[in-house]
């Protein structure tokens, strides 16, 4: 997290550099809850918290369904939780469930889960386009200022040819 003055807050994660994509997020709710988990490789931390004053919710049992398999999630010291299956890698969108008991309460928070395919890169910033694109540009600046130099060069013996 970063402050308005640009300064890292402490216990904050990294902010990721501008060329590195940001990891998959996905954010559940249901009328108490709030679930928000970030995908790292095959692991998810997930935090858990009350809509009503944003407190962490520490002593719950917690399991994801996800690509039609349940998987527990384990309470962390933190009062986060971890899930770690290789269903997170699989590109593409997938719905994830959140299922929450706590005593002899169950509330599910649903959401939509978007993994990016890791192979597709986004398109590089000098891709041969924009070579090519920037190439063109200077071929059209080069011919301009030669046009104009020439016309210049013409006016300029004109003047001096006529005062002969």
């Amino acid at each position: 997290m970063v402050c308005a003055a640009g300064l890292a807050l402490p216990g904050a994660p990294p902010a990721p550099a501008a060329d590195e994509p940001a990891a998959p997020r996905i954010e559940a709710r249901s009328a108490d809850l709030l679930a928000v988990g970030i995908v790292h490789g095959d692991r998810m931390s997930i935090h858990l918290s009350r809509l009503a004053d944003n407190a962490p919710v520490r002593d719950a049992m917690l399991n994801v369904l996800l690509r039609g398999v349940v998987h527990p999630a384990v309470a962390e010291a933190d009062g986060s939780y971890t899930l770690q299956t290789q269903d997170l890698v699989v590109p593409g969108a997938a719905s994830m469930d959140f299922q929450v008991v706590q005593g002899q309460v169950r509330e599910d928070l649903k959401g939509e889960l978007v993994v990016a395919d890791s192979q597709s890169k986004p398109e590089a910033k000098n891709s041969a386009r924009q070579l090519w694109w920037w190439v063109l540009n200077f071929a059209v600046c080069v011919g301009f200022l030669m046009l104009l130099s020439r016309r210049r060069k013409a006016a300029a013996e004109r003047r001096t040819g006529s005062h002969d």
